[in-house]
């Protein structure tokens, strides 16, 4: 018997024989059509191909696509585990062809693939074409042999298949299995077509025409065929079983669910570990493309899969985190295929066990609490809204689960109050910002986001995607268009752009759409708590709300970003190992150009300490380790020794970024860095290329910052000090590794050169080494000695006025200094005046003169300073003007 792994490896080797090229799943998330909350189908990577926005590297491609139907218009989530075909997660087969082949080819290629390599006996198929595609019926009679009644002609939409209102559309060929007559129901088109004994198994989709409008439909020049073949059907068929559930794969799923949950004993618990099995694959392959549990979009489907599988397990009485246990079963038998399966596997499994942790611990409690405020209704009763909300609001269990834990007893919820609660909540949150103080500019964005929902951010794998335009918005308040020149702000449904937030700035780069109107991004911003909004200018054409667009960051800066973003990290938990664990980040810039980061330390650092720690995180970028993120609850997170960010704000579920392998000390051989941050990193520490701390210093009390390049920064840093050495050696005709000791010798020289000149100056100043002695006069019968001197430091100037005291015996000495055109004054007044005259009265005078204000010091010797070196001689004589003052006033009294 052929397993699934069998079939679909066969499926894509036939084709690949036939000139077709083999192209990877892309991921569950696309990137190409925002109207789509997940890929559900094998077409939607080709997308662009089809419509001739972007040209195929190949004519023929074929696939293995994963994909989820659980939200939307595409949501199976409550049939499944109770029907036989309904699956959250499946895998679409499929053969493409652009341009290449049409009709003819398509249907010869299923045929031969279905009866030739499939064995498929042909009298257990059919097929269907549409009503008016005679060209089809013709081929399938031709190729097949088959007999007209084995032809049906359909004429409703289920056999012409339309991307959208317009675009590329065609007929569709379904091929079907007939499971045998001891199963109820009827052929295609039938009555009883909804039964389960003929099965669709291939559709093929002829792409001849485009729609341009309704009633205007011309034929495309180069005609297309895509195919979708569900992998899950097909090998049902082909392993002799009429469910789903019982291929192998399943099978080997639902032991595992048995075995680790529980086996089902009765009818209310039979479809639950079919439900689990399921829900296992959807949630697994989510987390793996990026998706993680949240109460909005994507995150939101993805907790409801999970919850519904978790609600299934706690039936089968697991009252402990359970599903995660079977991640590895899952991994087994789907691992090889996707290796983002493999890869990802610590992070679903941890993924899931604190999903179900809480989930577990939500349900006890609300549970409980639905008990009590339920007890007296019967059957047919409805639970008020407000309970219900108080119930979402104040304890966490949500609106889905009360109306499914009431279902069974036949009770209803009032939905209208459960959203007039809700409208009211956020009109008591409007009123709070608007009484905040917050500025008109900024409510305009908790208005919007209360008819939006949270942005879906996509960076975190991606830096290119397409978005539908939610808002436009110019100066606080909402337009509904930008045009060329404007500057406005965008918001978008989802977006690769980052914004600003723990201390990473916020992305760049260009938004466009299909007709050449061009927006660029100067930054990103979140705003609203969820709205990521897009400022910037439009270059070329408009734009309006609910046009689709190209989202592109841009990548180079965005890489500079990330490598400086993880340096970060590491510089963090590298001051940690040599300063203490007293550091603690206080603090952070995270910018293309470089990083900055606060911590707390008390002292400045020694040159040898930050060697050591630029050392200890250039050894992790060395390592070229991954960096690995994970979600975890808050508390276990910081349990377990993450980091978290200084003044960043975080919910019940963390991102743990974790990155290296220690090298030495307690955590030798254990992760290096393990911080709670939510911005973009690196994937291995390699990325980083090298870190070069540029500089240290305070910024406050007990805060300290350094500044870090990392990448090519830091190799033009360090080559520009190269060139500055080697150029410093040349000067000073040495060899480079010479320059300092040579440096050191100058710089001695000097000094000592300076000593001597100083010496020499303060000598001349004060008539030694022959030059004439400074005048003495007598000022109101107090003999004064005032001179100025060019050239003499300020620190000088004191020991000039000793030699004075002792040159005059009694007196007042007044010194100025001038150098580069500023004047430092000093003051002195033996100490036998000093009860007559104070040196600080006579400095603020002089001071004053020379442009400058107060001056202090002790009455026996003040100093001042002042900008005009021009006016000594005036000082001078203001002080002796001053003196003289004082003198008569002393006589006098």
């Amino acid at each position: 018997m052929a397993s699934v792994n069998d079939i679909r490896a066969q499926f894509l080797k036939y084709f690949a024989d036939q000139g077709h090229e083999p192209v990877a799943s892309s991921p569950l998330v696309p990137r190409n059509d925002p109207t789509l909350m997940f890929t559900n189908a094998g077409m939607v990577q080709f997308k662009d191909y089809f419509t001739g926005k972007s040209a195929s590297p190949w004519p023929r491609a074929a696939t293995a696509q994963k994909c989820v139907r659980a939200g939307g218009k595409h949501n199976d989530l409550d049939n499944v585990g109770y029907t036989a075909r309904h699956h959250t997660f499946f895998e679409m087969l499929g053969n493409f062809s652009f341009g290449d082949y049409f009709k003819e080819r398509a249907i010869e290629l299923a045929w031969n693939l279905i009866t030739r390599e499939f064995a498929l006996p042909k009298d257990k198929l059919l097929v269907t074409v549409y009503a008016d595609d005679d060209e089809a019926f013709g081929l399938w009679r031709k190729i097949a042999g088959l007999p007209e009644s084995k032809i049906i002609r359909i004429a409703t939409s289920d056999n012409f298949w339309q991307m959208g209102d317009t675009g590329p559309c065609g007929p569709c060929s379904e091929i079907f299995y007939d499971h045998g007559d001891h199963i109820p129901g009827g052929p295609p088109g039938s009555p009883d077509e909804d039964g389960d004994r003929f099965i669709e198994i291939w559709n093929l989709v002829f792409m001849q025409f485009e729609q341009r409008a309704p009633g205007d439909r011309v034929p495309l020049p180069r005609p297309s065929i895509d195919t979708g073949m569900g992998l899950e059907r097909v090998a049902a068929v082909l392993q002799g079983v009429h469910d789903n559930y019982d291929i192998d794969l399943f099978r080997t799923l639902i032991a595992a669910v048995e075995e680790t949950v529980g086996r089902s004993h009765n009818a209310q618990t039979a479809a639950s570990p079919r439900v689990i099995a399921d829900h296992l694959r959807a949630s697994s392959f989510l987390i793996a493309d990026g998706v993680l549990p949240s109460n909005e979009g994507r995150g939101y489907v993805l907790r409801r899969i999970m919850r519904r599988a978790m609600r299934h397990a706690h039936l089968l009485g697991a009252q402990e985190p359970s599903i995660y246990k079977l991640v590895p079963t899952l991994v087994r038998e789907m691992g090889q295929a996707y290796p983002e399966l493999r890869r990802a596997e610590a992070l679903i499994s941890e993924t899931m066990k604190l999903e179900e942790g809480r989930f577990i611990r939500t349900l006890s409690r609300g549970l409980s609490l639905l008990e009590d405020a339920t007890g007296t209704l019967g059957d047919g009763a409805i639970l008020d809204g407000e309970t219900a909300f108080k119930l979402y609001d104040t304890y966490g269990f949500p609106l889905d689960l009360t109306q499914d834990a009431l279902k069974s007893r036949g009770i209803g919820v009032d939905l209208a109050g459960f959203s007039d609660a809700m409208e009211r909540q956020r009109a008591e949150a409007r009123a709070s910002w608007a009484g905040s103080g917050e500025s008109a500019t900024e409510t305009v964005w908790l208005t919007l986001r209360d008819r939006l929902p949270a942005t879906e951010f996509l960076g975190y794998d991606t830096e290119t995607a397409e978005g539908v335009v939610q808002a436009l918005v110019v100066n606080g308040a909402e337009v509904e268009m930008l045009k060329g020149g404007d500057e406005g702000a965008m918001v978008v449904n989802q977006t690769p752009f980052y914004g600003e937030s723990g201390g990473q700035v916020g992305d760049t780069g260009i938004i466009e759409t299909e007709n050449g109107s061009r927006f660029r991004v100067t930054d990103t911003l979140k705003k609203g708590n969820g709205l990521f909004v897009h400022y910037g200018v439009v270059e070329a054409g408009s734009f309006q709300r609910d046009v689709s667009v190209s989202l592109l960051v841009n990548g180079s800066r965005r890489a500079a970003i990330r490598a400086n973003h993880s340096a970060t990290h590491l510089l963090h938990e590298a001051l940690r190992e040599k300063l203490g664990t007293h550091v603690a980040q206080k603090g952070s810039s995270v910018a293309p150009e470089r990083l900055r980061f606060d911590f707390s330390h008390p002292k400045p650092i020694s040159d040898e300490e930050l060697v050591e720690v630029e050392e200890i995180a250039n050894a992790i970028v060395l390592q070229d380790s991954p960096v690995d993120t994970r979600l975890m609850d808050r508390e276990a997170a910081m349990s377990s020794g993450a980091m978290a960010l200084f003044g960043e704000k975080y919910g019940d579920e963390v991102r743990v970024v974790s990155m290296g392998k220690a090298l030495q000390g307690e955590k030798s051989g254990k992760t290096y860095s393990v911080e709670l941050c939510g911005g973009t990193h690196v994937g291995r520490t390699g990325e980083i290329g090298l870190v070069a701390v540029v500089s240290e210093g305070a910024v406050a009390a007990g805060v300290r910052r350094i500044e870090a390049l990392t990448g090519n920064a830091a190799r033009h840093y360090l080559a520009e000090q190269d060139r500055r050495v080697r150029e410093m050696a040349a000067k000073l005709k040495v060899r480079p590794e010479e320059a300092l000791a040579r440096l050191d010798t100058v710089l001695e020289e000097r000094k000592k050169l300076e000593r001597e000149l100083a010496d020499v100056r303060r000598k001349l100043a004060m008539g030694g080494s022959g030059a004439a002695a400074p005048a003495i006069q007598a000022v109101g019968g107090v003999n004064f000695l005032a001179r100025a001197v060019e050239g003499v430091a300020p620190k000088d100037l004191r020991g000039l006025v000793d030699q004075g005291k002792q040159q005059v015996g009694s007196g007042v000495i007044a010194i100025i200094g001038v150098n580069e055109g500023k004047a430092g004054l000093v003051i002195g007044v033996t100490d036998d005046l000093v009860g007559r005259f104070s040196a600080v009265d006579l400095v603020r005078v002089g001071a004053e003169a020379l442009g400058g204000t107060g001056g202090g010091g002790k009455p026996n010797l003040a100093q001042a300073g002042g900008p005009d070196g021009d006016k000594a001689e005036d000082a001078l004589k203001a002080i002796a003007a001053k003196l003289e003052q004082l003198a008569a006033s002393a006589g006098t009294g």
